[in-house]
């Protein structure tokens, strides 16, 4: 039987995943000097994620609602003219006529109507509903800023999953195609042995088995890791060539699960999203409150006239117009809609409270988690060291006939199982560092450092604020 050489036992230490203390990570063959990092990975994906791009298209149309809304401080203005033609016929009657004569003349006008004008509207006082809308409006911008930042952090953490996963199923498959081989050299010892008598047929057959095993767990292990190239390029946008290894984010995780909780109390963009809802529910109160007030406008106009009634006529006509309406009844719709409102200011204030739970209990579920991913790391580290041990101790004895072929393949696959599973302890060790990250709602690519031009809402959002005309959509940069 084969025997684990010092350089054996390395090279499956080198198809695991790296993390602080432990061993090292990444995938076999990995050149270091064209391997894509981690950090590289998350900028590919934060400039060009489908689902993170969408969302910030949908911020810079909540953009344009204030520019909507600060249209009601503005004039409105309009042009009309108007031309045509005019035909008129008819008969005069004379005196001769009127005593019963013969008399009268027929008469024929032609005239050529036309006019031309301008019109200006402007809007003095409507209850402070202009006010309000562009607050609601605001908060709305702010609100998605917010939400935009979300999915930021969500597509960051879901690119460092798939990061971790492509290269902790690469680790694995690694492993268990080794564990093919050496279980091939297996059997085929225990076969020569068998043939000189030294072991039975159950012998041979408990290796032919654990052999067909292990070959269907690398069928198992390559379908689950091109199941996580698929979700990499999903995510990521490209497909995983060389990946170096992946590195916690333990420099951003508080020091303490209560500092944690508080700041993701603070800056969680989930939060804040919601709080910004409260705000936006409050000012539209305020815009069907504006309703009842009274409304005050004033309207100017100048019109030019030409051939109105007789041919080659012409004049001018000037107005100023000041308008108040002071609403008194309306059949209660308005009042339907304030008290409708105002449920709607707290139900999001309920809302709000309600993500401020669940943001504290994802932090606290991702603080657990990580610390446990830190313990399983030793305690698996320990667990190889020892099978390792034990492996060669079963395999001496096995030589001298104190154990038999089942004991060195039980001990075989119990160091497989203990370095399958270090590898995802260290797999989680790392996810769930950046989860910690993302759970306290720190993990952006300004506040990690992403080598990425970094995207800013707020570009887009004065460039389109102010505009008073145009169809051009800028692009935000």
């Amino acid at each position: 039987m084969r025997r684990r050489t010092p350089e054996t036992r390395a090279a499956f230490r080198l198809a695991g995943l790296a993390v602080t203390a432990g061993l090292s990570v990444g995938v076999v063959g990995i050149g270091a000097a064209s391997a894509e990092t981690l950090e590289s990975a998350l900028a590919r994906a934060y400039a060009g994620n489908p689902q993170l791009n969408a969302s910030r298209a949908l911020t810079r149309v909540r953009d344009e609602d204030v520019a909507i809304a600060q249209s009601g401080y503005r004039p409105t203005v309009g042009v009309n003219v108007q031309a045509g033609v005019t035909q008129t016929e008819g008969n005069t009657l004379s005196t001769q006529a009127v005593t019963g004569g013969r008399g009268g003349q027929n008469i024929a006008i032609l005239t050529k109507p036309a006019s031309a004008g301008i019109t200006i509207n402007q809007n003095l006082f409507n209850g402070f509903q202009t006010d309000n809308n562009t607050r609601r409006a605001e908060s709305g911008v702010y609100s998605q800023r917010e939400t935009l930042r979300f999915t930021e952090l969500s597509t960051l953490y879901s690119a460092v999953q798939a990061y971790m996963n492509v290269l902790s199923d690469t680790a694995t498959l690694e492993l268990r195609r080794n564990n093919v081989e050496v279980l091939e050299e297996q059997l085929r010892q225990t076969r020569d042995r068998f043939n000189v008598g030294e072991v039975t047929r159950t012998d041979v057959a408990q290796a032919e088995a654990r052999l067909a095993g292990a070959r269907a767990e690398v069928s198992a292990a390559e379908s689950q890791l091109r199941t996580s190239i698929g979700i990499y390029r999903q995510v990521i946008g490209v497909e995983p060539r060389q990946l170096a290894p992946g590195r916690p984010l333990d420099r951003y995780v508080p020091a303490s699960l209560d500092a944690a909780i508080a700041v993701g109390l603070k800056e969680h963009p989930q939060i804040l999203s919601a709080l910004h809802a409260v705000d936006a529910s409050e000012a539209q109160v305020k815009v069907l409150e504006g309703a009842l007030a009274p409304q005050l406008s004033v309207q100017g106009s100048v019109q030019q006239f030409y051939d109105q009634q007789i041919p080659n006529t012409q004049g001018v006509a000037a107005s100023i117009l000041g308008r108040l309406t002071i609403p008194i009844y309306q059949g209660g719709q308005e009042y339907a809609q304030i008290r409708q409102a105002k449920e709607t200011v707290g139900q999001t204030r309920i809302q709000a409270e309600f993500v401020r739970d669940q943001i504290r209990a994802q932090i606290v579920s991702f603080w657990g988690n990580l610390e446990a991913a830190k313990a399983r790391v030793i305690a698996s580290q320990a667990q190889v060291q020892a099978n390792e041990v034990a492996l060669n101790g079963v395999r001496e004895e096995a030589r001298v006939g104190q154990r038999t072929t089942l004991d060195v393949l039980n001990a075989q696959q119990e160091l497989l199982n203990a370095r399958v599973n270090l590898i995802v302890a260290q797999r989680d060790r790392v996810i769930f560092s950046y989860g910690v990250v993302q759970a306290i709602g720190r993990l952006t690519a300004r506040y990690t450092a992403v080598p990425v031009a970094l995207y800013s809402p707020k570009t887009h959002f004065d460039q389109v604020k102010d505009l008073w005309y145009g169809v051009g959509t800028p692009d935000g940069r």
